[in-house]
């Protein structure tokens, strides 16, 4: 399931640009903004907020293998 992400784009005045993900958590704070920083050229530095180590569900999710019955 996918989660809601914020992302907050501010642009200084020499046309630097930083992204902030506002209510991302785990590796889905990087995963939604790939795509755009692709496009946009390459990231001169990232700063990962402490939000970004906090695990989302899908990445805590555990599979247990069920043993087969006799």
């Amino acid at each position: 399931m996918s989660e809601y992400v914020k992302v907050e784009y501010q642009i200084d005045k020499n046309g630097q640009i930083t992204e902030t993900v506002l209510n991302g958590s785990g590796s889905n704070c990087t995963l939604a903004t790939a795509e755009l920083e692709s496009a946009l050229g390459s990231v001169q530095k990232r700063e990962l907020l402490p939000e970004y180590h906090h695990l989302t569900q899908a990445e805590t999710e555990v599979e247990i293998p069920l043993k087969p019955s006799c």
